[in-house]
């Protein structure tokens, strides 16, 4: 009888009961459980299964390939990280995702903007959240050549379906007239129904040398400090104290 219970269990894909049930059985038979006590353990193991492998699906598309943590940000490599632990370590708990905000982190190369950005972006994989982390150029590139094979609309929703995207490395080369209105094109279909976070080397001055004119930078600036966080981080390179210490 137990043979054909684990099989209704795999035709109907519930694994786990399936993988556990034998165990179960016994537990519940040494515990005297009641019926509605064992059939709630199985769903439980199926749920937290089920839970397990959405947070590694979610982790697998995110595209982050590691697994930053909090813990690993020094906040005494340079005052401004103390200054703004508080905000850092507020944007762990995910909050500005059900806000609906951006979060935008400027500073120098090397001073922790990456970093920053992948915390929260796999913090936000293990919350289950839909989370893609990717460069600027990568996304640009990405969506050059869905244009050019005409799928750029399934491309535009991939990224606008995102409850978390993280844009890196905006600022170290020029978007050009396309590129910047590809741009502009995820930025105002995201702006207000999903959060966005970009690291870029620029202020916000100097974002008409990443976009093709000071209009569509403005365009994009305005939409995304609309609603945000922006955090400035300063200092020396990290990355230089690490390799030299």
């Amino acid at each position: 009888m137990i043979e054909t219970v684990i099989e209704k269990c795999k035709q109907l894909r519930l694994k786990a009961c399936s993988q556990n049930l034998f165990e179960v059985i016994e537990q519940s038979t040494k515990q005297n459980w009641s019926p509605l006590e064992t059939i709630s353990h199985l769903f439980d193991l199926e749920l937290e299964y089920r839970q397990k492998n959405r947070i590694a699906l979610r982790f697998k598309q995110s595209k982050l390939f590691e697994k930053p943590t909090i813990d690993q940000f020094d906040f005494h490599h340079h005052s401004s990280r103390k200054k703004q632990k508080s905000k850092i370590l507020n944007l762990m708990t995910l909050e500005f995702i059900r806000q609906k905000m951006d979060i935008i982190l400027i500073g120098n190369p090397g001073v922790g903007k990456s970093f920053l950005a992948k915390c929260i972006a796999y913090t936000a994989t293990q919350a289950g959240k839909k989370v893609l982390f990717t460069t600027a150029m990568d996304m640009i590139n990405q969506l050059i050549a869905a244009e050019a094979d005409h799928s750029l609309l399934k491309k535009l929703h991939h990224y606008q379906s995102q409850d978390l995207l993280a844009v890196d490395e905006i600022g170290y080369l020029p978007l050009g007239q396309q590129g910047s209105n590809l741009f502009f094109q995820v930025i105002s279909q995201r702006h207000q129904t999903k959060s966005t976070i970009i690291t870029t080397n620029l202020p916000f001055a100097d974002w008409g040398k990443i976009f093709d004119s000071t209009t569509v930078a403005t365009a994009i600036a305005d939409r995304l400090v609309h609603n945000s966080q922006i955090l400035i981080l300063e200092g020396s390179s990290y990355r230089k104290k690490t390799k030299n210490s």
